[in-house]
């Protein structure tokens, strides 16, 4: 049975009503010092002149990292735009990381080019993360030339505009699949998009934001009490997901119709012309 935490925060606000970036280097516990230099290594060998810098982001920069049960999300920018055939190489190198440190539960690289994360006229996730959930550990940092944000609607827009997309991709990958793992890394995917999804509804009345799972399903079930028990659930499948895909596609048909329902409300309001990035 899985037990309820909470564990998590809401990102503190400065005197501008901006979000504050609580990551820091120092936070990082000793633990974590060796895998993330066999991260960095990683990305200078396969990645070479073109590397431009490393971002870890998540609980660990926080200081809210457990062994065993954090996983390390890490980023990387290049100078120039990277071929998909030029990144085969990454799932090896996750699995061998995560294979060669066990105390990680997971680990994530990800490559982006530099002129994706300048290009800030409207909200664009990954310098989001950048500038408010990462540290960089290698090259030089690019959350300086970054905006500042706010917990509005621009932000709150980028969990809800592809929510439906995304909840029948997932029903699509679950459809007959008999990979377990495959089974649980999407059970864990889908029910954290749905949980944040649930705080980007209320992200205007509450002026609050956060990744951290809890807090999020907490906050959303001050303002839909009757839906609370199933937001607790996909809670619980997102620590702790399931393998049992006819019991996952059941509760996307369900709570996941929903909170699509909800979602268009929402956008009928703050996005009516259904724009995929709203301006900053």
């Amino acid at each position: 049975m899985t037990q309820i935490k909470s564990i998590g925060r809401f990102l503190e606000l400065n005197d501008d009503g901006y979000l504050i970036n609580e990551s820091s280097k120092k936070n990082i516990k000793p633990a974590y010092y060796n895998v993330i230099e066999e991260v960095i290594r990683t990305y200078r060998a396969h990645l070479g002149d073109h590397l431009h810098s490393i971002y870890v982001r998540g609980s660990i920069p926080r200081g809210l990292g457990l062994e065993h049960v954090s996983d390390l999300d890490t980023l990387a920018v290049t100078t120039e735009k990277t071929l998909d055939a030029d990144l085969e190489w990454v799932e090896r190198a996750e699995v061998k990381i995560n294979n060669q440190f066990e105390y990680v539960n997971g680990l994530e690289l990800s490559v982006y080019p530099i002129e994706d994360i300048l290009e800030v006229n409207r909200f664009s996730v990954i310098p989001f993360i950048i500038k408010t959930h990462s540290i960089c550990v290698d090259g030089k940092d690019l959350s300086v030339f970054l905006p500042d944000y706010k917990p509005d609607k621009a932000l709150g827009n980028e969990h809800l505009i592809n929510l439906s997309n995304q909840i029948q991709q997932a029903k699509e990958d679950l459809e007959g699949n008999e990979d377990d793992e495959d089974i649980l890394d999407c059970c864990q995917w889908i029910m954290k998009i749905i949980v944040r999804a649930g705080l980007a509804l209320v992200i205007e009345e509450e002026n609050k934001y956060t990744r951290d799972l809890y807090p999020a399903y907490k906050i959303f079930s001050k303002y839909y009490p009757e839906k609370e028990a199933d937001m607790e659930q996909a809670f619980k499948y997102a620590i702790e997901p399931i393998d049992n895909p006819n019991e996952i596609i059941d509760f996307l048909n369900g709570m996941g119709h929903w909170m699509v329902q909800e979602a268009e409300k929402w956008l009928e309001k703050y996005n009516p012309d259904k724009e995929s990035w709203l301006k900053i």
